[in-house]
């Protein structure tokens, strides 16, 4: 269910744009609607934004977490490959299960296996790990700036919505105090 609106309609990403009412009647009459559809479009318009909203910051908060993880990993790898040659193993110490850890000594390693989700595992030269993980790092900065973008746009939609809401509820409130007026006045 969507009202036209006196101006184009443009969206970001998926996300309809909200326009601006500056004049209620004429944006009414122009979107055939009565006060009472009217203010229910925008509730279920705004309503649309809040879910579009809850994914996104699921989204972003996913993201805040992958690329630290990402950078760890990347870290272990370029630490690997500083060592290899020098005769000296890397002691790591690492997470055997929540809360136990276990110490190992780590020596020249060709490759490494990287946990790519979803109970998949692969070996990869440290070589092409280093630049997988370098990939999936500016991949996943990249994705969090547009989400970013995505959500200040989407607030900016949510804003002008509630102001639209609040200026349509308040000319019905002022129409009908002039019409009271009217009556009393007759």
């Amino acid at each position: 269910m969507a009202a036209p609106s006196s101006s184009s309609i443009t969206e970001r990403r998926g996300i309809p744009a909200a326009s601006f009412v500056e004049d209620v009647q004429t944006y009414l009459t122009q979107s055939g609607l009565d006060v009472n559809s009217g203010l229910a479009f925008l509730q279920e318009r705004l309503q649309q934004y809040k879910i579009v909203e809850m994914k996104l910051l699921a989204q972003h908060r996913d993201l805040q977490a992958k690329i630290p993880d990402i950078e760890k990993c990347l870290g272990i790898v370029v630490t690997l490959q500083a060592k290899k040659g020098t005769g000296e193993p890397l002691i790591a110490d690492f997470e055997v299960s929540e809360g136990i850890y276990s110490r190992a000594r780590i020596g020249d390693v060709d490759s490494v296996c990287l946990w790519l989700g979803a109970n998949v595992m692969l070996e990869y030269p440290c070589e092409e790990a280093n630049a997988l993980l370098q990939k999936n790092l500016e991949n996943a900065k990249a994705s969090l700036q547009v989400l970013v973008a995505d959500l200040q746009f989407l607030r900016d939609q949510v804003t002008i919505t509630q102001v639209t809401i609040a200026r349509v509820y308040n000319w019905d409130v002022h129409q009908r105090r002039l019409k009271q007026t009217a009556q009393k006045d007759s």
